[in-house]
């Protein structure tokens, strides 16, 4: 019987020790109050070896101590680098049609303010953004959006607007006609979404660990969808009790499908369907 020929492991170009990833698990959570699991540990390495060879870091333990001495440009490009950013045009579709019979609901004459809490490149707010002038059928609409994020990056992407023909195929014909403009010549294969949509959001950088936050109440309706299963319950109950007095006492909030919030049942009360109210509220 032959011997089996042993398979080679790949070399890592770096050393990446238990020590390593805890130190950087504790880093992000202090930072941006990111709970990353130990199932995490191979994306960390690819994510961050990166960091490494731009920086000319020859270990982790040097990149890091230089995260901790105070390299504020080098942190920013860390946090952007251990978020994860997955999103669609109109995700979780009935949150949408739930939003827009909120807004039909409004009958007194004031500016209605929305605030989307992770909006990552954009399609989020422009969903948000669309459902509101498709409720109202005019552009010219009261209704404000304050997009924000952690991540810088994915914050200038949706402030351009721009985006590949794939991310809005979904879209029905009648949608891309009215919101967006398809590229030619060089911009082949890319539509940008209209101005008049583009006014209606203002994109901000706000950290939800941060103690204070640059928005104001009353706020009508918060989107904070699929960012809290980034992070641990105190923390989620610390996030949700600074929502809880931005938010109208008749307002709501959407949170994301696989997200629960039983453990703030004093601060906020389930609607149905992912879709909370103040647990004082009156609707």
């Amino acid at each position: 019987m032959h011997a089996m020929k042993a398979e080679a492991i790949p070399q890592r170009e770096f050393v990446f020790t238990p020590a390593d990833f805890e130190r950087v698990r504790k880093l992000i959570y202090d930072r941006a109050g990111i709970a990353l699991s130990a199932a995490k540990h191979d994306m960390v390495y690819s994510r961050l070896a990166r960091r490494l060879r731009a920086g000319g870091d020859r270990t982790f333990a040097d990149y890091l101590a230089r995260l901790e001495r105070g390299d504020e440009q080098e942190w920013e490009t860390f946090i952007n680098s251990l978020t994860t950013n997955l999103t669609s045009f109109f995700r979780e579709a009935h949150h949408f049609e739930l939003f827009a019979k909120y807004l039909k609901g409004v009958t007194e004459r004031r500016p209605i303010k929305v605030w989307c809490s992770a909006s990552s490149t954009g399609e989020e707010p422009y969903s948000i953004a669309m459902t509101a002038v498709e409720a109202y059928n005019r552009f010219d609409i009261p209704v404000q959006i304050v997009a924000s994020d952690l991540d810088t990056n994915v914050l200038e992407q949706g402030r351009r607007g721009v985006y590949a023909l794939e991310r809005i195929e979904k879209l029905s014909r009648e949608r891309v006609a009215k919101f967006f403009l398809k590229g030619t010549g060089s911009q082949e294969g890319y539509a940008r979404v209209r101005p008049e949509l583009q006014k209606l959001i203002t994109f901000t950088r706000i950290n939800l660990l941060d103690a204070r936050w640059p928005i104001q109440g009353p706020l009508d309706v918060i989107f904070c969808r699929n960012v809290m299963i980034y992070f641990d319950k105190p923390t989620q109950y610390a996030i949700l009790k600074k929502f809880m007095p931005l938010l109208r006492e008749d307002g709501v909030m959407f949170a994301g499908h696989s997200e629960s919030f039983l453990h703030a049942t004093d601060l906020f009360r389930s609607l149905g369907r992912t879709m909370y109210e103040r647990a004082d509220g009156r609707r």
